[in-house]
């Protein structure tokens, strides 16, 4: 089995607000990030696939395929939008990393071509802090 990665990236604002909680508790809980102006990051997404290299291009899935494919399902929906008005797939949920990982996932994963496996998401979303996703 050979893994491959690629990586994407885009720039996309949200808040981390429970709408269930006053705003003394969210500022509590999550800090800074409940600003009510929201707030951005430039976001890493590593997109890893699994299989075994084709006998005729030795590729386990062309990249440039790959980076079309992600493009078209993840990133055009989140590339500067916001992530709590404007991305469908994060309606009514807290716009966490852990949230917005499962959620990236649940869009790319249908939309792959039969017989490349999603392996693994990571999502940057500062230098110093990223998520995991399988699956």
């Amino acid at each position: 089995m050979v893994y491959i990665t690629r990586i994407e990236h885009f720039n996309a604002a949200h808040k981390l607000y429970n709408p269930g909680w006053t705003r003394e508790k969210n500022e509590e809980v999550f800090g800074k990030c409940a600003n009510e102006h929201w707030h951005g990051h430039n976001f890493d997404l590593y997109v890893t696939i699994k299989g075994e290299p084709d006998a005729e291009t030795g590729f386990v899935y062309d990249v440039k395929k790959l980076s079309i494919l992600i493009r078209e399902q993840v990133i055009d929906k989140l590339d500067h939008k916001n992530l709590n008005l404007d991305v469908p797939f994060m309606k009514d949920k807290l716009c966490s990393i852990e949230n917005l990982v499962i959620g990236i996932w649940n869009e790319l994963e249908p939309a792959l071509p039969a017989g490349i496996q999603l392996h693994s998401l990571k999502l940057y979303e500062t230098p110093r802090i990223f998520v995991e996703y399988f699956g």
